[in-house]
């Protein structure tokens, strides 16, 4: 099916000139079908995404500063994110910024927004979303993807999760982790780093591997951890990623949404995964919010499962002992 972007450009609506065409924030399944892939450079801070994209043919890379003749930005939800998408985009290019989006990712606020800040064309609607296409504009005072220090101290970057603070669900597995750990630590979807940051505090951790398929998430944890020579970053799909040798313990506040709608299957891959990495003694806990249905997939993974800590809304189990596979 011929995707939004595409009808918008078909009939008439947007234009792109002749030459190469930067695309920011395409996700595995977004409407590329009219751009030239010996012309088009696709930058996409998600791991999965960049590695579906490079699957399909797509030249993507993170260190592509143009110049461009035009730029396709794939709005994203959070609207630190959708700001720091447009400057970078005007940064790598003069010409024209074609802006694509759904209305439950806010795409008629994005429009307003740009609309004070440079000429926009009208919007063409289509499934749910709009595209719409941005001619000149000033965006210097909206910051990039890059890490920025927080009033608490903590660095993250635009459109990261837990942007605003300190993740309630992080913070109760960071509280009911032993004192001692053992020496090797995997966290799966670590984030900015602030639950690597409360294992590295504990006795024993000799190695920890911080594994998180946002890229711009990744480099904000490399400022929250520091120079500690035991931690290791890896951008990577959790889900397939694994370690040199067995893990002695993974800790994961796993994900479970796809933009606005709930994936639990994204948490039983992560639990699928973590049993995969661990040796025959392994370890693993987990934070979820209490409704997920993750238990049936743990009992089946491990042979031991426990809850060590919760609250009404958060559950904490540790598993040990994963089955062979």
């Amino acid at each position: 099916m011929t995707g939004r972007f595409s009808l918008a450009v078909e009939r008439g609506h947007v234009s792109l000139p002749d030459g190469p065409v930067l695309v920011v924030g395409a996700a595995a399944d977004s409407d590329l079908g009219i751009l030239d892939r010996t012309t088009a450079r696709v930058l996409t801070r998600y791991r999965d995404a960049h590695d579906a994209l490079s699957a399909a043919g797509w030249t993507c890379d993170l260190a592509l500063d143009g110049p461009f003749a035009a730029a396709l930005v794939f709005a994203p939800r959070a609207r630190a994110a959708q700001r720091a998408a447009l400057a970078m985009a005007r940064n790598r290019t003069a010409g024209p910024i074609v802006v694509d989006g759904a209305k439950t990712d806010g795409i008629d606020a994005l429009y307003r927004e740009v609309k004070v800040r440079a000429e926009v064309s009208d919007a063409y609607a289509k499934a749910h979303g709009k595209v719409f296409a941005v001619t000149g504009g000033d965006f210097s005072d909206w910051p990039e993807f890059s890490p920025a220090e927080g009033a608490d101290g903590w660095w993250r970057a635009p459109g990261v999760f837990a942007e605003g603070g300190i993740d309630t669900a992080s913070a109760l597995l960071a509280e009911a982790l032993p004192d001692a750990l053992p020496g090797r630590v995997v966290d799966l979807g670590a984030g900015w780093g602030y639950l690597a940051s409360a294992v590295l505090a504990r006795r024993g951790v000799a190695h920890l591997d911080l594994v998180e398929n946002d890229h711009a998430a990744l480099a904000a944890a490399r400022r929250n951890i520091g120079g500690d020579a035991r931690a290791a970053f890896h951008w990577a799909d959790a889900r397939c990623w694994r370690p040199d040798a067995p893990a002695d313990l993974v800790v994961t506040n796993p994900p479970f949404h796809a933009g606005r709608k709930g994936v639990p299957e994204l948490g039983q891959a992560f639990i699928r995964a973590a049993a995969e990495m661990l040796g025959p003694k392994g370890q693993l806990w987990l934070v979820a919010n209490r409704h997920l249905p993750y238990e049936s997939t743990l009992e089946a993974c491990f042979r031991e499962l426990r809850e060590v800590g919760g609250t009404p809304a958060f559950k904490v189990l540790a598993a040990e002992r994963p089955r062979p596979r």
